[in-house]
């Protein structure tokens, strides 16, 4: 294969995979089935598709919802050790600036993918003690 037929493929994700992934996290951190919804960007029967192991793919804004979940499941995996804090982190509430006394949880739930990355950013900065 030639160079410039290898840049031309992106790899193939399986869509049930990174649902799982990002489902199973999101089920740690406690969340409903509609905050799971609005956080991963899926209507109600895409969801239940998912979670019955249908076959269903995920758009390109749902896959990178999935990558920041993960990415904010791993920092706060880098920043606690307890996993009552890693886990629980995400529905405590938040006196810092952004949050304003909501949890980090309330403010994704919403389901715009905006607040989805602040809360990442903000999460990812305390690995370096940022926060």
């Amino acid at each position: 294969m030639n160079v410039s037929n290898y840049q031309n493929k992106t790899p193939k994700i399986n869509s049930l995979v990174a649902f799982k992934l990002g489902s199973n996290i999101l089920e740690k951190w406690r969340c409903s089935a509609g905050d799971k919804q609005a956080i991963l960007g899926l209507t109600k029967s895409s969801y239940y598709r998912f979670q019955n192991n249908e076959s269903a793919t995920l758009s390109n804004d749902q896959l990178e919802r999935i990558s920041y979940i993960a990415n904010i499941h791993q920092a706060l995996k880098m920043v606690f050790s307890n996993p009552d804090n890693v886990y629980g982190f995400m529905a405590m509430k938040n006196d810092n600036p952004f949050f304003n006394g909501n949890s980090p949880l309330s403010l994704i739930s919403t389901g715009k993918f905006g607040t989805l990355y602040e809360v990442f950013k903000r999460i990812d900065a305390m690995r370096n003690g940022q926060w």
